[in-house]
């Protein structure tokens, strides 16, 4: 037995002011079920094939059955998912013009196989048309496997982000970096910014709303309407200077300008980054007819997160906003 204060070191839970999930040891879990259902959609409806014979097109999910999950311990990503997949097709034959339709399943999408040993299974309903079928087969399966590679690809990036946590021993090399910037500026005479100097790119975005102007700067603002629409815990102080903190402490930042139902900026940041860098987001909101226009424009994103950037504002801001828009439309 180890005598008091000399403890194996696996055991030893650093300290975080913050208080979670210290040193990424506990075990966390977080469902990746409707996220994924989402993403298999949008991957996999749409792709189309064809070659001499005809074109074929994967028009419809039919069934998604089955969950899909992460879980994070001792700084490790454990990954869970099984879905029983099915979709529908619809193919032209060019010479004939004749048109067939068929079906496409997966049985059993698992991380217990690779996605190239995943049984796909192609079928048509009754008649001619079997040229098609083997399209599908062939081309049509290939493509299927490669969109199921990239879903289990973002499950492993962009659905995990925030999920591991810096630890001390990172929180030291990225001190240490600091340091040594700060040395070599002033053996320059010239001053270095705070933070730690990455590969950054720029985004930008726009999406239509289906809103007045007024309501969805409220939505950026408002306390309750920020949990809404993000379906977590937030924390806000929509003033120059004030602090938020949305997605389970995931997003963090401070309010640097606001210009009623005309701009919001923002310096933001998510967990994951390079402790103490910050994104610039500025948010413009546009008047037109009987829409918004929100034009946002982003500075200073790390290099390696510019689609997981894209990712969060694309599905977790502008659509989740659309569906909070779409229900209070209802209710009302």
């Amino acid at each position: 037995m180890a005598k008091w204060g000399q403890g194996d070191p696996r055991w030893i839970v650093e300290e975080r002011e913050d208080g979670t999930n210290v040193n990424n040891w506990h075990w966390t879990e977080r469902d990746a079920t409707s996220w994924s259902k989402g993403r298999l959609h949008e991957l996999l409806v749409g792709i189309t094939v064809e070659n001499e014979a005809g074109r074929c097109e994967i028009s419809e999910l039919k069934q998604v059955e089955g969950e899909a999950s992460c879980s994070s311990r001792k700084g490790k990503l454990i990954f869970f998912y099984e879905w029983n997949i099915k979709l529908g097709w619809k193919g032209i034959i060019r010479e004939s013009g004749a048109k067939h339709k068929g079906l496409i399943e997966i049985p059993s999408l698992s991380e217990e196989n690779e996605v190239d040993d995943t049984e796909v299974n192609v079928s048509k309903k009754k008649g001619d048309g079997d040229i098609l079928k083997d399209l599908m087969k062939t081309a049509g399966t290939a493509k299927v496997r490669e969109a199921l590679g990239d879903y289990l690809k973002a499950l492993k990036t962009e659905f995990t982000v925030g999920m591991i946590l810096p630890t001390k021993a990172m929180a030291v090399q990225e001190l240490t970096v600091k340091r040594k910037l700060s040395e070599n500026a002033l053996q320059a005479s010239s001053p270095v910014a705070l933070g730690v100097r990455i590969p950054t790119v720029a985004l930008h975005m726009t999406e239509l709303f289906d809103t007045a102007i007024e309501q969805l700067y409220r939505i950026f603002t408002v306390k309750d309407l920020v949990q809404k629409f993000s379906k977590s815990p937030a924390v806000l102080e929509a003033e120059k200077g004030g602090k938020f903190q949305m997605f389970d402490g995931n997003i963090t930042g401070e309010y640097t300008e606001l210009l009623t139902n005309k701009k919001i900026v923002m310096k933001w940041r998510c967990r994951n980054w390079p402790e103490e860098h910050y994104a610039v987001v500025a948010l413009n909101f546009v008047p037109t007819l009987e829409q918004t226009e929100l034009q946002l424009d982003c500075k200073g994103v790390p290099i390696c997160e510019e689609e997981n950037m894209k990712f969060c504002w694309q599905k977790q801001h502008f659509e989740e906003i659309k569906g909070l828009l779409q229900l209070t439309t209802l209710n009302g």
